[in-house]
């Protein structure tokens, strides 16, 4: 899973021809640990279809700052570099599929 930071943001998410899932997290966050196997399983159900990212948000506070990121964790959906959704707090599969799937249509999942 690639790691989103200020320097590549633009690159990998603005400019991506594909939405984009950014997982705004950190090491020490219980909730993010509980999310991250859901992220990481999504990921792998996705690829090709959505690009699934991490964004450590002590190693990128600016980004974060940028993007209203207030809690963690905390899950941005992209289409075409713009922000379609975003979840907070752990989620369910089926909750984030369910979100994916609203913007996205069916034939992603």
């Amino acid at each position: 899973m690639l790691e989103v930071t200020q320097e590549n943001f633009e690159k990998e998410v603005v400019r991506s021809d594909k939405p984009v899932l950014v997982d705004f997290w950190t090491p020490w966050c219980m909730p993010c640990k509980i999310l991250a196997p859901t992220v990481e399983k999504l990921a792998e159900e996705l690829k090709g279809k959505v690009s699934v990212s991490k964004c450590n948000v002590d190693d990128s506070p600016a980004l974060a700052t940028d993007l209203s990121v207030l809690n963690i964790p905390t899950l941005v959906l992209f289409k075409n570099g713009e922000e379609a959704a975003r979840l907070v707090g752990v989620n369910s599969k089926a909750a984030i599929e369910s979100k994916i799937q609203s913007l996205m249509g069916s034939t992603i999942i």
